[in-house]
């Protein structure tokens, strides 16, 4: 019960910070699903904000049996030169996955990334695909290099 009401308001928070982003700032936002293979197959809300030029923020919140996974990252973002709608990304952020599945802990760990991104120039739609290694600081201290993510978002701006 209690990570069920952990999960809404972790939902309910993105989805009225995509608002108010939207409502505040000039730069373009997006929100969307996305689908991640740390330790199984998560999968969730995710909410990226463009800070001007090529920075980017993101957020998101993601699910699984017994699982619950909250992650923020920076994002150094750039265009490829003659193809419209088509960049690349490099950043990191910190992730904290939350398990509930006989022994309860939670996991602390950074994610780099680096990956692709697609907008269809005609449509407010945009694809992204990444390598996101898991390195994980507690219970451990494990490197999952083996994890990618997925992702289709709407643009908000």
């Amino acid at each position: 019960m209690k990570k069920t009401l952990l999960s809404l308001a972790a939902v309910a928070a993105l989805a009225f910070g995509a608002q108010e982003a939207k409502a505040q700032s000039p730069q373009r936002a997006a929100i969307g699903v996305v689908f991640d293979g740390t330790g199984g197959d998560l999968w969730g809300v995710q909410y990226k904000q463009s800070f001007g030029g090529t920075n980017n923020g993101q957020a998101q919140v993601m699910f699984d049996d017994h699982v619950v996974a909250v992650g923020a990252d920076y994002q150094y973002a750039r265009p490829f030169r003659g193809v419209n709608g088509l960049g690349w990304y490099a950043g990191v952020g910190a992730q904290l996955t939350f398990i509930d599945a006989g022994d309860n802990m939670t996991l602390v760990g950074l994610r780099p990334q680096l990956g692709l991104e697609f907008k269809i120039p005609a449509a407010p739609i945009g694809f992204h695909a990444d390598w996101k290694p898991d390195w994980r600081l507690n219970h451990g201290n494990d490197f999952d290099a083996s994890t990618f993510t997925f992702g289709i978002k709407y643009t908000l701006r």
